[in-house]
């Protein structure tokens, strides 16, 4: 095994999300059971249209106005107008039919008529809720991943970690610094130097093992004010300065993994092995930071 740069070492994660329904707001949570299909109750729901495509911020930014909590019993949503809805985790078995996430096509169920109904007088237009029961399988892309890794609704990967040292490193550059919700990981960690997470290839968090996948190109979603649904042009803008690769804007490593278990905020983020990544494209001259 390669020696490990000391900018790897003394790595903790700091922060775990939960997004229950894609593209609905996240959920910081203190421990989380790692799922052969990524973080337990992670985007096992979503949203479709009538033909049966998933629908996201990036075309519906008012879907970040709709908070989501984890409950003993099931999922709560909250809308300022509509009111609170609570998705039961046991809910009545139903046919599996196709539904797509970008090209994929993968299975799930219809929730319910009057779940329907909510969210599109919430969202004020018409759509309704899938879930995606246990033994729906969607396989992780094979350029990337072994066969039988999974993943649930998510756009491709099972997990996305980001670096602190990443956040604060490009809010230095930013007109005003944005909140991590911005960028919707799983994985935060503190420790390192910025974008040090675009190296790592096997890392460790409470025995269980991960691999970086690939480098997470960003869209307009990041944009979106998670608080009041306005878009704007940052971060996008300052991220095409300097992390620009192959015309994308890089954020943040997609992870895959092997093994189950429960990772906790505190724990130690070894770094078993790196790779090498080809140089960004600048298209600007980046700032220099004492």
């Amino acid at each position: 095994m390669p020696q490990i740069s000391y900018f790897y070492h003394m790595l903790q994660v700091s922060e775990l999300y939960i997004y229950p329904i894609k593209s609905l707001g996240g959920v910081a949570v203190q421990n989380a059971e790692v799922t052969r299909r990524g973080l337990q109750h992670d985007r096992r729901w979503m949203l479709v249209n009538d033909h049966g495509h998933f629908i996201t911020q990036r075309e519906f930014p008012q879907m970040a106005l709709l908070k989501a909590s984890i409950q003993s019993d099931g999922i709560t949503v909250h809308h300022q107008s509509s009111g609170s809805l609570l998705i039961p985790f046991n809910c009545e078995r139903k046919p599996l039919q196709q539904f797509a996430v970008w090209e994929d096509t993968c299975f799930g169920q219809y929730v319910s008529e009057e779940f329907d109904e909510w969210f599109s007088a919430a969202l004020n237009m018409k759509c309704r809720l899938i879930y995606m029961p246990d033994d729906s399988e969607r396989e992780v892309d094979q350029r990337y991943a072994k066969p039988g890794m999974i993943t649930s609704f998510a756009d491709a990967y099972p997990f996305l970690l980001i670096g602190q040292a990443s956040l604060n490193d490009l809010n230095k550059r930013m007109p005003l610094p944005l909140p991590i919700n911005r960028f919707r990981p799983n994985i935060v960690f503190t420790g390192g130097k910025a974008y040090s997470e675009d190296l790592m290839n096997e890392i460790e968090i409470a025995g269980i093992t991960f691999y970086g996948a690939k480098l997470c190109a960003r869209c307009v979603l990041t944009t979106i004010d998670q608080q009041t649904a306005v878009k704007a042009k940052e971060p996008l803008k300052t991220l095409a300065s300097y992390r620009m690769k192959n015309n994308k804007i890089m954020f943040g490593q997609n992870l895959i993994h092997e093994n189950t278990g429960i990772i906790s905020v505190g724990d130690e983020l070894k770094v078993l092995s790196t790779h090498t990544e080809e140089r960004f494209i600048v298209a600007k001259k980046p700032i220099t930071t004492a």
